[in-house]
């Protein structure tokens, strides 16, 4: 029987070692990124980011969508996150949407502080957000306010009838599937609906009075629907200081002892051309592909069609779209 050289055995025990090594540190590296991978997923967004303060941008029409709350949630359990600032840009959305947003921000403010900056504009619903936070900044010429309800639906009728179209139905009372957009709203449900407006409207109103400490002659004064600049904002008790990101982090550090020089850092809701939908989608690549003037009248599009198909009571500032 033929004997195996000394010397190939020690080159065949090298590279046995040599191949376990390999595998020991692959196993390694394999655990290691499937724990980084856990903990990141799972809440671990300080690893990545450590102590900073996080920002969240509300901008176009509040729907109170739940990526958007999860988003408010996972900020306010964020060890790493010690204080957040809401950048907002809105012009409302549904009442609902608004005040669930406003719920899960009064949570995160009873963890960290909370300061909302209003840039072009926090509106109805929008300001309705601004009130889940600390403070308010806003710029000089930032529009604040617009505190109301508004309930509107199309009516076909006279279209119908000039096509020789009819709609019949069944109902089982008067009130059901009122308006329907098909005949004259009657008399009963125009009250039923302005029964409604009514007391969302006495719900905005006493939001008002209590976040900002309105007497009733004060709320009078801020509650017709109309907006306000930031500047009249002040007087008005509907902003609490004119600036912006600056002087929101100087007050955060003075008044609620953040330390100084933390990173801002911007939390975002995940993207896909599934959420987005068709016109979001090619926004987004065209914004990608740093082709922004075809991007904007796009983009305006997307956010008129989004407030446009708002269901049920809304708080919106609504204007013309300018070109």
């Amino acid at each position: 029987m033929a004997t195996i050289p000394e010397a190939d055995l020690l080159v065949d025990r090298r590279i046995l070692r040599r191949k376990l090594t390999f595998w020991r540190v692959a196993l390694l590296a394999i655990l290691a990124a499937g724990v980084i991978g856990f903990s990141l997923y799972y809440g671990g967004e300080d690893l990545a980011g450590g102590r900073h303060i996080a920002r969240l941008s509300i901008e176009g029409v509040i729907t109170g969508d739940k990526d958007t709350l999860k988003l408010v949630r996972e900020i306010g359990n964020s060890h790493g996150a010690q204080a957040l600032i809401v950048t907002i840009e809105s012009p409302g959305g549904t009442t609902t949407g608004a005040e669930r947003l406003y719920n899960e921000l009064r949570i995160v403010a009873a963890k960290k502080p909370v300061v909302a900056v209003v840039g072009t504009m926090a509106a109805s619903g929008g300001y309705i957000a601004a009130m889940g936070t600390d403070r308010i900044f806003a710029e000089g010429n930032s529009l604040v306010g617009s505190i109301g309800v508004l309930f509107q639906f199309p009516n076909f009728g006279k279209l119908l009838d000039t096509v020789g179209v009819s709609m019949e139905s069944v109902k089982s009372s008067p009130l059901k599937a009122a308006p329907n957009g098909y005949e004259p709203t009657s008399p009963e449900a125009r009250a039923a609906l302005a029964a409604l407006v009514s007391d969302s409207f006495n719900w905005f109103k006493d939001l008002v009075k209590s976040r900002r400490a309105l007497s009733e002659g004060e709320l009078a004064k801020v509650s017709d629907g109309r907006v306000f600049t930031g500047r009249q904002g002040i007087d008005l008790k509907l902003v609490d200081a004119l600036g912006g990101e600056r002087e929101a982090i100087e007050w955060l550090e003075q008044d609620k002892k953040i330390p100084k020089g933390l990173p801002v850092r911007e939390w975002k809701k995940p993207r896909s051309l599934e959420r987005l939908g068709l016109l979001g989608a090619s926004v987004a690549a065209l914004e990608g592909l740093g082709l922004f003037e075809l991007a904007t009248p796009l983009r305006r599009l997307a956010n008129m069609g989004d407030a446009r198909l708002l269901d049920g009571l809304v708080s919106v500032w609504q204007v013309a779209p300018v070109d």
